[in-house]
């Protein structure tokens, strides 16, 4: 065991893929647009109602009943999530380099079926990962639930702004369906699991609570970047949107997982003021390779982040509120250039 751990969200600081969107938009008629609609929803019941008892990501479970009527079952996840794997480029040698210099975990809000594909593309312990856990074989429609859950979602595509028609769809009529008395007691890994997850890291590594690394990407990763920031750890949003950006410390904007290697690599070996005093030394410098050299940065990294920034590197920033808006769009592009509006734009 390490002194430190690194704890990454997946889908955007290692993967491209946005899985959940990814499946509905292939197995579901209209599903992709079915799912943006259900996870602004779901921003909403979690940023502006600030719902009781619910979680960021929640739209893991508002879609599974549609799952179910289209007949999804576990090996379609399994086979699609094998196949569609888009990675971060060089997210690869940030989980290999972190195998010999931190402890490493990957904290998802994701389905375990894509978790454990994403984990033996990357060669990354299973382990050390935790997702929603979803056995789609176990979930069943009746004939007549069936044909409401087609009716809903019909509704929904139509209506896709009427919040007061979702209530009534999925926290009154979708609760007296049998299906239902499963769905309850599914634990998505968004917001306050994350949190949770960070929490049982620490127990299980025997580590100081400022001793590690969170990174994420969106409206799932608020808690875990809080927590991480009240306990004096360092926390990063990685091409983020407003939501990572208001609550991280620090903003990484890059199309490669070098550049989250090069800020472990460092907190490895040093503490988190060096880490900050690296950063603002990387905003003032005129010569990278020197600045590298200063703070003994790994050869290999540092030899692959000059090949992979030849010439415009990659924007690390303390965020502050002079300069919130200046990396929020730089960061909201990158993040929609690399992903993709439609996956760019989910919370």
């Amino acid at each position: 065991m390490f002194k430190k751990s690194f704890i990454t969200d997946c889908e955007g600081p290692l993967t491209l893929n946005d899985n959940a969107f990814e499946v509905c938009e292939y197995f579901i008629e209209n599903g992709g647009k079915l799912f943006k609609i259900l996870s602004l929803y779901d921003d909403y019941l979690v940023d502006i109602v600030k719902r009781e008892n619910y979680k960021a990501g929640n739209t893991l479970k508002l879609i599974l009943p549609f799952f179910v009527a289209e007949n999804i079952t576990n090996e379609d996840l399994i086979n699609y999530s094998k196949n569609n794997i888009y990675a971060v480029p060089e997210s690869k040698l940030l989980l290999e380099y972190l195998k010999k210099s931190m402890n490493a975990y990957i904290v998802s809000t994701s389905y375990g079926q894509y978790i454990k594909a994403v984990s033996d593309y990357m060669e990354f312990s299973f382990e050390n990962t935790f997702y929603t856990n979803v056995d789609i074989d176990s979930l069943y429609l009746d004939d007549e639930d069936l044909s409401k859950v087609k009716k809903f979602k019909n509704q929904i595509l139509e209506n896709p702004e009427d919040y007061k028609l979702f209530d009534d769809i999925f926290f009154n009529e979708i609760k007296k369906m049998d299906i239902y008395d499963i769905i309850k007691n599914i634990e998505v890994i968004g917001g306050s699991g994350k949190k949770l997850a960070i929490e049982d890291i620490i127990k299980r590594d025997s580590i100081d609570v400022g001793e590690i690394l969170y990174i994420g990407d969106s409206i799932t990763d608020v808690e875990p970047l809080q927590f991480t920031r009240e306990n004096n750890g360092i926390s990063i949003s990685f091409n983020g949107n407003e939501y990572p950006l208001k609550v991280a410390e620090i903003a990484v904007v890059s199309s490669s997982a070098i550049t989250t290697a090069l800020i472990a690599n460092i907190y490895s070996n040093n503490d988190k003021k060096t880490v900050l005093k690296f950063i603002e030394d990387y905003n003032t410098c005129t010569d990278k390779n020197e600045l590298f050299e200063k703070y003994c940065v790994d050869l290999n990294i540092k030899n692959k982040f000059f090949d992979v920034f030849d010439k415009s590197f990659p924007l690390i920033r303390i965020i502050n509120d002079d300069n919130f808006d200046e990396i929020l769009k730089l960061s909201t592009d990158m993040r929609n250039n690399i992903r993709g509006e439609d996956i760019g734009g989910l919370g």
